[in-house]
C-alpha cells in the first residue's frame, strides 16, 4: 500500500461505524457459542476460521489493543507505543495466520500492591497483541460454552462480586468449613504441552499459540527462553490460564456422592462440596472437615498434571462461624477472598438469618472489605467501598 493511498484512507478510521462492527462480530461469536452448546464443534471451528478472516473482527481487535486497553501505551521489543489511524488501517491487511511469526516479549517489572516484591510482565509487540486479541475473539465464545459455572476470573459478564455473591448463597443458610487456597505462580508455571493438548482448536491457531508460549523474553537485552507458563501482559494469557484450569472444579466435585447419610441418621441431600474459583484463587466449602481435607489432596494431585501446585503460605482451612483448631493451631472464623472478609456471626433471634421456612439459624453472614484491602486503599488516600449483598 502506497503512502498516497494510506493518507487517502486516513479519515476512514475515524468514521467507522463501530456499533455495526461490534454487532457483526458479536453475532458470529454467538453462532460459535451456540454451535458448541448444541454439540456441533465441527461447525464451531468452521465459524472460528470465518471470524479470523473477518474484516470487522480485525478492526475491533486493533481498536481494543490500540485505543481501549489500559496498557495501550506500553511498548514491546519493537518500541512502538501507539499507532496513527493510517497505520491501524494498514495493520488490518497484515493480520493473517499464514506466515505469521511472533516476536519475543519485553520484560517489565511492576510493584505488587502492598508488597515490596515486584512482578515481571512479558509485553508483546503491538502487532502480536492485536493478533492475540483476534485469536481470543474466536476462542473465547468456544470455551465460554464449556467453562464451569463457578469459575469467574477473566470471563466476560462475570466479576469478583459475582464470585462473592455465590459464596454468600452457599454459606448464608448453613455454616461451613473453608479451604481458602491460592495456586503458586499460576501464569508462570503452566505446562505448555498440557495446555496445547487441551486447547482444542485448528492446527494454524495452535501453531500460533505455541509461538506465543515459546517466543522467549528480553530483559535488559538478555534473552531468556520460556519453557513454561503463559506470558503475563499478553491479551490472550488469562483465557489460556482458564483453559488450563478448566475441569478442576467438576473433576473434584464429581468425586463425591450427591447424598450421604449423617451420623445422626439424617440425610444430607447436597453432599457435594462447592468450589468457587477466580483465576488462580479458589475456595472449597463443605460442612464436613474431612471432605475439605480430601478436596485439598485431590486438587493438589489435579494441579500436578498441569505443572502447578497450591501455595502453602496462602492456604488456610477455617470455619465460617466458629474458631477451629487445624494442625494444632487455632484458626479464627471467617476468611478473606478477593479483597473481602466473609464471616458468619452468632446472633439473637431478632437479627438471625432465616431459612425458607422462617426458622432462625442463629447466625448472620456479613461481607465487608478485608483489613488488608482497607490498608492498601488508605495508602492510596482512597476510601474503601462497602458492598451490601
Amino acid at each position: 500500500m502506497s503512502n498516497a493511498s494510506i493518507n487517502k484512507t486516513t479519515p476512514e478510521w475515524n468514521t467507522i461505524n463501530w456499533a455495526k462492527v461490534q454487532r457483526k462480530v458479536f453475532k458470529l461469536q454467538t453462532r460459535i457459542f451456540q454451535a458448541v452448546k448444541s454439540g456441533n464443534k465441527v461447525k464451531a471451528k468452521q465459524l472460528q476460521k470465518l471470524l479470523l478472516k473477518s474484516h470487522y473482527a480485525k478492526l475491533l481487535a486493533i481498536r481494543k489493543v490500540t485505543q481501549d486497553n489500559q496498557g495501550k501505551k506500553t511498548a514491546g521489543v519493537d518500541g512502538k507505543k501507539s499507532l496513527r489511524p493510517n497505520q491501524r488501517l494498514k495493520l488490518v491487511n497484515e493480520l493473517r495466520l499464514k506466515g505469521y511469526k511472533a516476536k519475543a516479549l519485553r520484560r517489565v517489572w511492576i510493584p505488587k500492591p502492598g508488597r515490596e516484591e515486584k512482578r515481571g510482565l512479558g509485553i508483546p509487540t503491538m502487532k502480536d497483541r492485536v493478533m492475540q486479541a483476534l485469536v481470543k475473539s474466536a476462542l473465547e465464545p468456544y470455551w465460554e460454552a464449556q467453562f464451569e459455572g463457578t469459575s469467574y476470573g477473566f470471563r466476560p459478564g462475570r466479576s469478583a462480586h459475582d464470585a462473592i455473591e455465590r459464596i454468600y448463597t452457599v454459606i448464608n443458610s448453613k455454616a461451613k468449613y473453608v479451604l481458602d487456597a491460592d495456586i503458586a505462580k499460576c501464569f508462570d508455571k503452566i505446562n505448555h504441552d498440557h495446555l496445547l493438548s487441551k486447547v482444542d482448536c485448528s492446527y494454524n491457531i495452535k501453531r500460533i499459540i505455541k509461538q506465543w508460549l515459546k517466543c522467549g523474553v528480553l530483559d535488559k537485552g538478555v534473552f531468556e527462553e520460556t519453557e513454561s507458563g503463559t506470558p503475563q501482559g499478553g491479551v490472550i494469557s488469562p483465557l489460556l490460564a482458564n483453559i488450563a484450569l478448566h475441569g478442576m472444579i467438576d473433576d473434584i466435585v464429581n468425586h463425591f456422592p450427591r447424598t450421604k447419610r449423617r451420623k445422626d441418621g439424617s440425610t444430607n441431600w447436597d453432599y457435594k462440596p462447592r468450589i468457587i474459583r477466580y483465576a488462580d484463587d479458589f475456595v472449597v466449602l463443605h460442612e464436613d472437615y474431612d471432605v475439605i481435607l480430601q478436596c485439598k489432596e485431590l486438587i493438589a494431585q489435579w494441579l500436578e498434571q498441569v505443572g502447578l501446585e497450591i501455595k502453602p503460605s496462602k492456604t488456610r482451612i477455617c470455619h465460617t462461624l466458629k474458631d477451629v483448631k487445624v494442625n494444632g493451631k487455632m484458626e479464627e472464623a471467617g476468611f478473606d477472598f478477593l479483597g473481602f472478609n466473609i464471616r458468619s456471626y452468632p446472633t439473637g433471634k431478632h437479627h438471625s438469618a432465616k431459612t425458607g421456612w422462617k426458622k432462625n439459624l442463629g447466625f448472620k453472614t456479613l461481607i465487608k472489605p478485608s483489613k488488608k484491602k482497607i490498608l492498601v486503599q488508605l495508602s492510596k488516600n482512597n476510601p474503601p467501598v462497602t458492598y451490601d449483598l
